[in-house]
């Protein structure tokens, strides 16, 4: 078989065209090659560094729940209630006269608690913990704050506190009403077991030093 020049021309322009996508070829096995050792390198590096690992188990039971818990409700029925009793529980009618001891050392204690309470109490043998200003609060907001006060201090165990009544000085009579509603409320409250007029240097007949029931404690 014969060929032309013009054939001749086309096949040289063939082989050098399956020459050159041979080589190409071979480039892009060899790259692919040095990609797959520096993946595996890579690997063994890293494994290396790490060390040995052990599976994380994937049982359902043993995962840990990083959700927050849900919120609680706030119980305002409940908190409704609580204020409700509070207001109910201490009267402003309770006479005080009988059971308050008014000498010049004035002093009250629940029945059952003996007459050196209150003589330590005066000495401060127990420290104040805790102190309570109602000087310029209205009788309903003064009730309910005392209420609160005593509650939470017994909560967190306190056994003494100074409650600032204020002498009334500027009140009209010169007599200090929440000061004498003070008296009545905390002889209604169970958990107060005594209380006494203030030394001179802690208030004196502005204030009142109060003795609290322990909650789980023994007496004193």
């Amino acid at each position: 078989m014969k060929y032309g020049v013009g054939s001749l021309h086309e096949l040289k322009q063939l082989k050098t065209v399956l020459e050159e996508q041979r080589a190409l070829a071979r480039r892009r096995a060899q790259e692919e090659a040095e990609a797959r050792h520096r993946q595996q390198t890579a690997s063994q590096l890293f494994a290396q560094a790490v060390g040995p690992v052990t599976p994380v188990p994937s049982h359902h039971q043993q995962r840990i729940d990083l959700r927050p818990a849900p919120a609680l409700p706030r119980p305002l029925q409940r908190e409704r209630d609580q204020q409700s009793v509070l207001l109910e529980s201490l009267s402003d009618e309770i006479d005080i006269s009988s059971i308050l001891e008014t000498d010049d050392k004035l002093s009250y204690r629940q029945p059952g608690v003996g007459p050196d309470v209150t003589s330590k109490l005066r000495k401060g043998y127990w420290s104040v913990q805790r102190q309570l200003d109602l000087h310029g609060l209205r009788r309903d907001g003064a009730r309910e704050t005392l209420g609160a006060f005593i509650r939470e201090c017994q909560r967190q165990g306190v056994r003494c506190v100074r409650i600032i009544t204020g002498k009334g000085l500027g009140s009209p009579g010169k007599t200090s009403i929440i000061k004498h509603k003070t008296y009545g409320w905390l002889m209604q409250k169970k958990e107060v077991l005594a209380f006494v007029q203030a030394r001179p240097n802690d208030g004196g007949a502005g204030a009142l030093i109060v003795l609290l029931a322990p909650g789980t404690h023994p007496l004193l």
